[in-house]
């Protein structure tokens, strides 16, 4: 017998489990593995079962593993990481397969990255835990402008804000923190990261750091996590964060502070003081403003409100206004060995290519750490050697 007929001794429960899992509809999900609705609601409440071919494919589509079908019950699945996105001792937010499966997968990373380092005797990084959630926003935040080199001739040499991003992130990982940017799951377009759900996380160690920011929001914004996530290292908090403008209390406290550390960098205080321009209206500040310091407007406006230059009203009317200017950000696309570099991080993506050059790593296993196939290894190893004009 085959498997395209012999039945597989699934578990409706963790079928059910595994559909809800996805938040997809049954209807979705039966045209993903081109059966019936009814056919696959039978499965769900037991009165039939799938073929092994059927159950496979079910499990792919769902992404979880096959196995998890036989099991007695429901796998628990833990965010490996503290959760900052609700108030503290608040009731934590669902957590949707694919932030789970991006946040694995960047443990996997650090630590083999981790493990690399350590027996490469390499000295620890030193700006982490330097300082605690006790010390002024304003005084890590300096430390992480004089780290950086943050400063006004960045800015002025940067003529927009993919180019001020990039630079960051360029400078983050010259101070021996790997940054990934991604908005999807692994190389699967159809697994979009929502920023809804999250804007970023932080992997805070000693020796191999980790930043991950959401690319599926604007440029502006996911400058502001970049350095909200950075603030995470300075005090040793790893955790999931969701940035929220509008209000100061629908937070974790660790966040709040990470908030504020990102915005003294990015818009100093006592610098920002002298660029607000009462004689302006709301509306010139925040466009001259989020221009000059390569932040989008909702900083400004944030700025603008912790200090009190506006009140509460003008706050919530302008905060509005700009989400309705809001346009659909478009999908991203450019060179492709680009894009894996800033997907795995560019120091990881370079150290994996050269150990497996050394023999220290398997294809293999560089392929399953990059989410790429093991045929594109040599192409993407002559575009680090060479560079981009090797595959103009």
């Amino acid at each position: 017998m085959s498997n395209e007929t012999v039945e597989a001794l699934v578990n409706p429960e963790v079928v059910k489990w595994a559909i809800t899992r996805r938040n997809l509809s049954l209807e979705k999900v039966a045209s993903k593995i081109r059966v019936d609705s009814n056919e696959l609601e039978d499965w769900r409440r037991g009165r039939s079962r799938p073929t092994f071919n059927q159950a496979q494919d079910l499990a792919r589509k769902l992404n979880i593993p096959f196995g998890y079908f036989f099991l007695l019950k429901p796998p628990a699945e833990n965010l490996p990481l503290p959760d900052l996105r609700t108030l503290n001792n608040a009731t934590p937010r669902q957590t949707s397969p694919n932030l789970l499966s991006v946040v694995y997968d960047a443990f996997r990373k650090q630590e083999w990255y981790h493990d690399f380092l350590e027996e490469e005797n390499t000295p620890r990084v030193p700006f982490i835990g330097k300082f605690s959630e006790n010390d002024k926003p304003e005084i890590i935040a300096a430390d992480i402008i004089k780290t950086l080199g943050i400063d006004d001739d960045l800015r002025q040499s940067c003529d927009t804000w993919e180019q001020f991003l990039k630079e960051i992130i360029r400078r983050v990982e010259k101070s021996h923190v790997l940054a990934i940017r991604a908005g999807f799951v692994g190389n699967d377009p159809s697994r979009k990261l929502d920023i809804n759900e999250f804007q970023g996380f932080a992997i805070s160690d000693n020796l191999a750091p980790l930043i991950f920011i959401n690319e599926g929001d604007y440029k502006s914004a996911q400058i502001f996590t970049a350095i909200h996530e950075l603030a995470h290292l300075w005090i040793n908090r790893s955790g999931v964060s969701k940035i929220d403008y509008r209000s100061k209390k629908q937070s974790h406290t660790i966040d709040q502070l990470c908030d504020r550390i990102a915005a003294e960098v990015l818009v100093p205080g006592d610098d920002f003081r002298i660029r607000w321009n009462n004689f302006y209206g709301i509306e010139r500040n925040l466009k001259k403003l989020a221009s000059h310091y390569r932040v989008s407007q909702f900083v400004i406006l944030r700025r603008a409100y912790d200090f009190d230059w506006i009140d509460i009203q003008q706050y919530q009317k302008y905060y509005d206004l700009l989400l309705e200017r809001i346009t659909p950000k478009k999908s991203g696309g450019g060179n492709y060995y680009k894009v894996v570099l800033s997907r795995n991080s560019p120091t990881l993506t370079k150290t994996l290519i050269a150990a497996v050059g050394e023999g220290r790593i398997l294809p293999t296993e560089v392929s399953r750490l990059l989410n790429i196939r093991v045929s594109k290894l040599s192409a993407l190893e002559a575009f680090v050697v060479f560079g981009e004009a090797s595959h103009a």
